[in-house]
């Protein structure tokens, strides 16, 4: 399956699939460090998680994300509301009929790495989720979702609030 990513020199994850079985577990580390992945379209995102967490060693989390990038007007997105503390956007993989992301314009790589002192910060993106689910038409309900981690299917180490909504949601979530 093609990709976007694999037109700009990117490497598609069934090539490092691929490699793990013909080199050996050892050797998919070097070639994980060497080139950059992408899951086509509708890929996996716990593999897009894993390589996050690849990624995010290497750099040792210097490398600006994909949000902040948005935050400072370097890529485009469909903003819903921003304020001094936050942005809220719509995804540009949705996974419902609604779904759109709140991120704090500081820089929390994670949620288990909020303290006490980040209280008001955390408080304000939930209002803002609400506030935006309103406006959405999200009367029926929604689900706020926050991935930590390799093991949440954390992509993007900037934290971000997905709400989704406009449809029926099923349980368990994972």
């Amino acid at each position: 399956m093609a990709c976007n990513a694999l037109r700009t020199g990117y490497l598609h994850l069934g090539t490092a699939r691929t490699a793990l079985q013909v080199q050996g577990k050892r050797n998919i580390w070097k070639l994980l460090g060497k080139a950059r992945y992408c899951t086509a379209s509708n890929g996996d995102e716990v593999d897009r998680a894993r390589q996050a967490a690849v990624e995010r060693s290497r750099f040792r989390n210097i490398k600006p994300t994909i949000f902040s990038k948005i935050i400072d007007g370097t890529l485009p997105a469909d903003i819903l509301h921003e304020d001094s503390k936050c942005l809220a956007f719509r995804d540009v993989n949705p996974q419902a009929p609604v779904h759109f992301l709140v991120i704090p314009r500081l820089v929390l790589p994670r949620i288990s790495q909020a303290t006490s002192e980040d209280v008001q910060l955390l408080g304000h993106l939930l209002l803002v989720a609400r506030n935006v689910a309103e406006q959405q038409g999200l009367t029926d309900g929604y689900r706020v979702v926050i991935n930590d981690g390799v093991h949440g299917s954390q992509s993007v180490y900037h934290l971000h609030v997905h709400v989704l909504g406009g449809r029926q949601m099923s349980w368990p979530p994972g």
